[in-house]
């Protein structure tokens, strides 16, 4: 959602297999990742563990993710100019939620750190309240981010402009070099806490004490997906760098340059989460086949 303040249209053909393919991509994560958070809701050993609530928070992130992207894409090409101010309420939720998966991948890795080198104190530490206590502190962080902005925004723009239209990006409506600056010096700034975390969250695990043991091999394993999942995260932030530079070299794919990227930086992660924890975890794969599968029986 970070391109270039330039945009053309393309073709009408050309435009309607974008939105297609870019719709039923878009849809069948939705559905999906909502089979997944059905999943959950459904089956009450998952509301006390606070490793399935953590995972449930990526998963519900990723759907409004995908689901702000799929508006917004739709949208440019249907409409191509949104309200600023629909635009600016959009931007905030899309760029919170781009946030959320960083801070929630730390917080994680740091409770496979806690099951594995506390095992007999996990269960006061990790409590269920604790748990959506740090939910709610990623959403408060996250929004910590956008909303200083918007601020600067409302205080330094005179009221036609947030009746006016736009073509709905981040540099189009923030355009002001020090907001720009802000945010990338955020973005490194929770990057760094969070590979801190995630690296830490490894190596106490890599040489505790029990680091021979099953459990901590597989915690290790799952701390190095979170570790190439933030890699994927890290992709939205050189989403603008990566449209510019290309299109530079070549200026006649440029939309194209823009569509490709922004499906393979804005879609195709979603579908790690989902597939990394959703199916690999034995638990939760029975009780989804359940939930797909009600004829098939699985363990209570």
């Amino acid at each position: 959602m970070n391109l270039s303040s330039t945009v053309s249209r393309d073709p009408r053909h050309i435009a309607i297999t974008k939105n297609v393919f870019t719709v039923v991509v878009s849809v069948s994560i939705i559905l999906f990742n909502s089979a997944l958070v059905h999943t959950f809701r459904n089956h009450q050993v998952f509301f006390t563990n606070p490793r399935y609530i953590l995972y449930i928070h990526l998963v519900v992130n990723d759907i409004i993710m995908l689901a702000l992207f799929l508006v917004l894409q739709v949208i440019s090409y249907v409409v191509f100019t949104l309200n600023v101010s629909f635009c600016i309420v959009l931007l905030i939720i899309a760029v919170s939620s781009n946030l959320n998966n960083p801070l929630t991948l730390a917080a994680m890795a740091l409770e496979c750190y806690l099951a594995v080198c506390f095992p007999l104190r996990y269960s006061q530490v990790c409590t269920v309240r604790r748990t959506y206590f740090v939910m709610g502190a990623v959403w408060f962080l996250s929004m910590l981010t956008i909303l200083p902005d918007v601020f600067v925004l409302v205080a330094t723009n005179p009221a036609e402009f947030f009746s006016s239209s736009i073509f709905c990006l981040w540099a189009n409506v923030f355009t002001d070099p020090a907001l720009a600056k802000k945010k990338e010096v955020s973005n490194i700034a929770y990057l760094v806490i969070v590979w801190l975390s995630i690296f830490y969250a490894y190596f106490r695990i890599l040489f505790a004490a029990q680091a021979a043991s099953a459990n901590a091999r597989k915690a290790r394993n799952t701390v190095l997906l979170h570790g190439f999942q933030l890699l994927l995260c890290m992709l939205s932030y050189v989403h603008s760098i990566s449209i510019q530079g290309l299109s530079s070299l070549f200026p006649n794919d440029a939309l194209a340059i823009r569509y490709v990227i922004s499906v393979l930086i804005q879609i195709l992660p979603r579908l790690i989460s989902p597939v990394l924890y959703g199916l690999r975890d034995k638990m939760f794969r029975e009780y989804l086949q359940k939930t797909l599968l009600p004829s098939r029986k699985t363990k209570p």
